[in-house]
């Protein structure tokens, strides 16, 4: 296997210069980080929000607390505008179907 030319890296990122590659290889390797990171987080809220399901459902209470989602909804569009009720409402999601 070859390694990758300068034409390469620069096609790649759609750079028009060496530097201007360099900087977006870099920034798109800490947006990789970045990533991985969101991921974990995500995982990690899906555990701790079926642990509330769980007790919520075994105190014989409803598995979804819509007053709690939106709050939820309410907190991450003042954080990030109209899109962050879009993420919001794909973390609540993700979070309320493992049981």
């Amino acid at each position: 296997m070859r390694s990758p030319t300068m034409a390469d890296v620069l096609d790649r990122t759609g750079a028009r210069t060496d530097e201007a590659a360099d900087v977006i290889t870099g920034a798109r390797e800490r947006i990789d980080a970045l990533d991985d990171r969101i991921i974990g987080l995500v995982q990690e809220r899906m555990a701790v929000s079926a642990v509330i399901q769980e007790a919520r459902i075994a105190s014989g209470g409803r598995r979804v607390n819509l007053a709690r989602e939106m709050e939820v909804l309410g907190h991450y569009r003042e954080a990030l505008g109209k899109p962050g009720t879009s993420l919001a409402m794909l973390l609540l999601e993700l979070c309320r179907g493992r049981i």
